[in-house]
């Protein structure tokens, strides 16, 4: 298409301009990762627990403060790219169409949208991974990067899909917040460790959770399982809400052909 990178540049560049200018998102980036990891630290005992990873079976040892700041620092990623990729997809919604209508194509808003939650996603994950690093080192770094990141991407698709969907803010972000609440906690091995994993292995963060406990206390190769998991939620909640805004702005395209298929009066 001709003239696609200059207006998918154009578009990503005023979505992120929007990103940039929601003061509490930026806010919560600021301070709710740092004060989320060091209030856990604070809290939870540094006594050490053993627990059994579940995607290898290996079982590590690690400090109880310190596995419950990777679940803290998961809670908090997933929130703030929820609630950012939420706000984005319910205030945006409206104006999309009009683009449509106007003529704008479809295919460079969507890849807008796409790469304004690729760079959130990147900056929230390594913000993370250098508070976490700020208080211990884990044995890589960069795979518990890789873990906040695929939980971010997830939670970023999911909040674009409850934009769409719900038609109130408040309605979104209470299920943003009871779903991140309820599934980063079942993942945390220090309330479920022993317990039936059936369940918590099917929940949105449990290949993420998985990841950044490999990378926080194993020094074996980083399992591979929990990557496919995380990536198999994250393409079926991204398929979703591309379906969704393929559905959206369809109809707004279809609006004045109607329209100027009526006879002049």
């Amino acid at each position: 298409m001709k003239g696609s990178p200059r207006l998918l540049a154009l578009a990503t560049r005023f979505v992120l301009v929007e990103q940039a200018r929601n003061r509490l998102a930026m806010l919560l980036v600021a301070l709710f990762v740092p004060a989320a990891v060091a209030l856990v630290g604070l809290a939870v005992s540094d006594a050490p627990v053993r627990f059994r990873l579940d995607a290898t079976g290996e079982v590590l040892v690690a400090d109880g403060n310190r596995l419950t700041q990777i679940t803290g620092g998961l809670n908090a990623v997933t929130l703030i790219i929820g609630f950012m990729m939420f706000a984005t997809a319910f205030s945006g919604t409206a104006f999309d169409q009009r683009l449509v209508m106007a003529g704008y194509p479809r295919v460079p808003l969507g890849l807008a949208r796409v790469a304004c939650l690729l760079v959130s996603s990147l900056v929230v994950a390594a913000y993370a991974t250098a508070v976490i690093c700020c208080y211990w080192s884990p044995h890589h770094p960069l795979l518990l990067a890789v873990s906040f990141f695929g939980a971010a991407m997830t939670y970023g698709t999911l909040g674009v899909v409850l934009g769409t969907l719900l038609r109130r803010e408040v309605e979104g972000m209470f299920a943003i917040v009871m779903i991140s609440v309820v599934d980063v906690a079942l993942q945390n091995p220090l309330l479920t460790n022993g317990a039936d994993s059936g369940i918590v292995s099917r929940l949105p963060s449990y290949g993420a959770m998985q990841i950044g406990a490999a990378a926080g206390f194993s020094a074996a190769p980083p399992p591979l399982g929990p990557l496919v998991a995380q990536l198999a939620w994250f393409t079926g909640s991204a398929l979703v809400g591309l379906l969704i805004f393929h559905r959206r702005t369809r109809s707004a395209l279809r609006g004045p052909a109607r329209t100027g298929s009526q006879p002049p009066s």
